[in-house]
Formats: C-alpha cells, structure tokens, sequence
C-alpha cells in the first residue's frame, strides 16, 4: 500500500492529494499555553471539499473543544466513540481526572447518509442475551430497521467505548493516539484499498493504522521535527509490511 507524508500545512496541501475516502483529524485543542496547542482555523471547509460523497470524516477532539467548534459547515454529525484511556489527563486537582477523549464522525450534509461507505465493526463475545435482542426496530426520524447475524460467542456491534491504553512511555508526540484505536475508525469508515487522508499527522499513527488496515494514505505535520521522526516511524512500518 501507498503511504506519503507531506511538511507543510493541511489547508494548503492536501486538496491536492484527494479526494479521500476517509479523512482522520486530530487537531490541537487549544486547551494549554503551549506553543502548538492552538486552535486551527479553516482546515473543516479544505477537509469538505477533500472528501468523496461516499466518505466521512474523524475528528479527536475534548468536550471542550468541539463545544467551542460545533459541527463544521457543510457536515452532518453520524456518531461519537469514547477513548477510554488507562491513564488520565487533566490540569486541575479540583475536577474528575479525564481518562477519556471524543472521537466524532461526520459526513457531507449534500450527500444521503446510505450512501456512505459504513462498515459497522464487530466483537467476538455474543451471548446469549445479544442474539435475542440483534434485531433492532426502527428508529426515530427516517432510520429504518437493521439487523446484523450473531450466534452465542460470536460478533456482536463494537460498543462506542473503547478502553485502549495510551501511548504513555512509547510516545513521540504528546498528544500521541494508539494506532490500533485509529485502525478501527479507518476500517469502518474506509473501504479496502480506499485512501485516508491524515490532516495533522503528528506522530503518523493513522498512517501505521491505514498500512495495518490495507489502506492507502497521505498526511500532513507542519512541524518539521515531528514530520523527520513521523517519516522514520512510517518508513519502517512499510519496510515491515515488505518484508
């Protein structure tokens, strides 16, 4: 599979390289004094113009951040996923420490939501209680029924929350995600050989996710630092899929 990673800023170079299948996002969430943690403006209407019909969209993101944001212009709003983390963050010792982060899928509000590419992702740990209650009845709205085949032990709907350890102590970047936590989106949200585009690389774990997945892909690090250690990492994961 195809792999790139591009220096440079997102909203420049990536209407280049699409359309994509799949666009992954995990911009700064403007949450600390740092330096690179500012909040992005403008790369939403870049990713919408970037995105097939057929595609949808994964934004990383805190409460906070997406309270502060919205739902970007010309998207519609499909799901969230938790990431449930072994370790918390937070900057506050009066508040709940934060063990978890938002994952939020969007797609293009001119195109039907059954026309998105949707791959719904499985378990194997059906029981009993689950093949009784696999056929689901119609929705609110204009969601109709659906139904999916299971037997005792077998798939069952990935739940929303999944628990995943972080990258702590292995991380080259701090806001670092697992890449078998993005390898789940991309599979559900990208169809095989598809191409995923990577709008803030930062430590290329969506490009190890998109190799792992049988996937192509591009990305996009403005900080060039980052982008050599980035390009090492995925230069190594495609030199292990060679071998």
């Amino acid at each position: 599979m195809s792999a790139l990673l591009a220096l440079g800023d997102c909203r420049e170079i990536m209407p280049y390289h699409g359309p994509f299948d799949c666009i992954i996002a995990d911009p700064p969430y403007g949450e600390t004094s740092l330096r690179w943690d500012r909040i992005v403006s403008g790369w939403e209407a870049v990713a919408l113009r970037c995105l097939k019909p057929t595609g949808s969209m994964w934004v990383f993101g805190s409460m906070k951040y997406f309270l502060r944001t919205g739902v970007p212009g010309g998207f519609r709003l499909a799901q969230d996923v938790v990431w449930e983390k072994h370790n918390g963050s937070g900057f506050q010792a009066d508040r709940f420490k934060r063990v978890h982060e938002f994952a939020l899928q969007f797609w293009r509000a001119d195109s039907p939501w059954r026309g998105v590419w949707n791959e719904v992702q499985t378990t194997p740990d059906a029981v009993a209680r689950t093949v009784r209650r696999k056929r689901r009845p119609p929705h609110t709205g204009n969601v109709a029924a659906s139904a999916y085949v299971s037997v005792d032990g077998g798939p069952r709907i990935r739940r929303s929350v999944i628990p995943m350890r972080s990258m702590h102590g292995s991380a080259i970047h701090p806001t670092e995600k697992p890449a078998d936590l993005i390898e789940i989106l991309i599979r559900t949200s990208c169809p095989p050989g598809g191409l995923v585009g990577d709008f803030f690389a930062g430590s290329e774990a969506a490009g190890i996710a998109a190799l792992a997945a049988g996937r192509r892909y591009v990305g996009v690090e403005i900080d060039p630092i980052m982008a050599g250690l980035a390009r090492a990492r995925l230069a190594a994961a495609m030199g292990a899929e060679r071998a």
